[in-house]
Formats: structure tokens, C-alpha cells, sequence
């Protein structure tokens, strides 16, 4: 379970293909702190950590989840959001996240606003909802929806959370993962199943 709150970003320096799996090398400042088999959310994807060589360590990425993220795009050099898994007892400051994307959304418009700063992203036809005022998942940080249309959404975004995570490098045409809010799929998928 994690928050949508951004601890570190890391920077991927090595991959490996093995099958239809990916692995994943990544130098992080925390890489230290970091043990075999703990869970990390990397852009909002939930990967297990299974190397750790000095300052690098490495996760694997399955087919499936290269196909529903933007996971298999990145490049060695890319900037990863990370999230380390809520601990019991802690404050949970963003949102309730699985970190399992539902599917990836394209920037359509990115602007600036009065100092702070304003994304449109669109996702393809799907049951995942947004509303505005509620909870969204983009690239494992923890937004609110300031508006929503289907299948298209704004969030306006502070200039700290601009600053220290991988959403300053967003710009028109950049591939971002989303996980929608759980509870809103729940009621998404009860809504279909009455129809």
C-alpha cells in the first residue's frame, strides 16, 4: 500500500530483457536504505526490488505491466517517481494507492498558472472514471482532480510537487501511468454489473 507521496527520484541506469520481462537498474539515494523482496512504487508501479549492487539496485517489470504502463518507454537516463510502502502507524498524507496502473494517459496540455501548474491529460476509452475534487494516481504522485470530462482530466499541481518528482519533465505529448482511485472502481464496476 503507498500514499501518492514521492519519496526519492531515481535514475535508470541499465536494462535487461530476459523473455518477456525488463529488468531495471536504478541509482538512487536510498538505494542503502533498500533490502531484497521490498516493494517500491516506481512511477506508481508496484515492482519488487530482487538486486542491490552498491548504489544501484534492480527491479523486474512483467510483459503485462510494461503493456499497461510507461514503464517499457523509459530510457537509461530517465527520471523515476519512488515510493517506498506505507509503514503501520504512519500518516497517510496523499491517497489510499495499490500501486497497480490501470493504464497510461497522454499530456494534452501543460501550462503554467499564477505559480503554479496545470496538466490535461487523456487516457483511452475505459470503465476508469475521475471526478473533480477527487483522488488520481499520475506516475505514483498523488493529485487532485480539478476537472473532469470523459476520458480527459486536469490537476494543478504545486511548485514543490513540480520540483521534486519526474513531473517537471512532463510536457504535451509525454506518456504518464495511471491508477484511478480504488474506490471509484469499485463503484464503477457495480454501476456496469447493474445495467
Amino acid at each position: 500500500m503507498f500514499t501518492g507521496i514521492i519519496e526519492e527520484i531515481a535514475e535508470i541506469v541499465s536494462f535487461k530483457e530476459e523473455g518477456g520481462n525488463l529488468h531495471f537498474a536504478l541509482k538512487s539515494r536510498i538505494t542503502n536504505e533498500l533490502k531484497i523482496d521490498q516493494s517500491i512504487a516506481h512511477n506508481g508501479v508496484c515492482l519488487t526490488v530482487v538486486d542491490i549492487d552498491e548504489e544501484v539496485y534492480t527491479v523486474t517489470a512483467i510483459n503485462e505491466t510494461l503493456q499497461k504502463s510507461n514503464l517499457g518507454s523509459l530510457k537509461i537516463g530517465s527520471k523515476v517517481n519512488l515510493e517506498r510502502s506505507v509503514q503501520v502507524g504512519a500518516r497517510l498524507d496523499g491517497h489510499m494507492v495499490q500501486g497497480h496502473v490501470d493504464q497510461t494517459a497522454i499530456c494534452i496540455k501543460a501550462k503554467e498558472d499564477q505559480g503554479s501548474y496545470i496538466y490535461t491529460f487523456q487516457y483511452k476509452d475505459s470503465d476508469n472514471i475521475t471526478v473533480e475534487k477527487g483522488s488520481i494516481c499520475v506516475n505514483g504522485v498523488s493529485l487532485t482532480v480539478i476537472d473532469s470530462k470523459d476520458n480527459v482530466f486536469s490537476v494543478a499541481i504545486i511548485p514543490y510537487t513540480f520540483e521534486h518528482t519526474n513531473l517537471h519533465t512532463v510536457k504535451v505529448g509525454t506518456i504518464v501511468n495511471l491508477e484511478f482511485d480504488i474506490l471509484g472502481k469499485y463503484i464503477s464496476k457495480m454501476r456496469i454489473k447493474n445495467l
